[in-house]
């Protein structure tokens, strides 16, 4: 890994000093095929857990899914230990920036209250033409009660 992937990346020592208390949290209901033949969660399933989540939160704004015209443009995924079957499973997110068309959020997946994996993800509002659009005043005041504080502990 290069120095600018490094920089890049989700930091796991940086999120995992975010203050997690008010994240939005998204309970997520593993299925049996989720697990692999290592018997942990498999890799790719963590992104539909992320996306799940990602519903949830924008419903929980008070966005109709008619209304959600965010697409991820970015997604970066930190695995820290092994997600195994039958533990309680939930995302939680919290919004690291906000930009005129676009927003980064931080989640982590925990297992048990564990965390097992850390993410990043930049979402875009798009216009009918798939084109960026500024964020409506509503959207941006709701992600905005997620907002991370300026100052990272750990």
């Amino acid at each position: 890994m290069s120095a600018n992937e490094a920089a890049s990346s989700p930091s796991r020592d940086a999120l995992a000093g975010l203050d997690w208390s008010g994240a939005h949290r998204a309970g997520i209901q593993m299925r049996f095929g989720d697990i692999d033949a290592m018997g942990h969660l498999n890799n790719a399933v963590y992104v539909q857990y992320l996306e799940t989540a990602r519903v949830e939160l924008m419903r929980d704004l008070g966005v109709p899914d008619h209304e959600d015209r965010s697409v991820i443009a970015r997604l970066e995924l930190d695995y820290r230990r092994e997600v195994r079957w039958g533990q309680a499973v939930v995302v939680e997110s919290l919004v690291e920036r906000l930009g005129r068309t676009s927003w980064a959020v931080v989640s982590r997946v925990l297992a048990d209250e564990q965390p097992c994996a850390y993410a990043r993800t930049v979402q875009v509002r798009v216009d009918a033409a798939m084109q960026p659009e500024a964020l409506p005043s509503s959207l941006r005041a709701a992600l905005t009660s997620l907002l991370v504080a300026q100052g990272v502990t750990g």
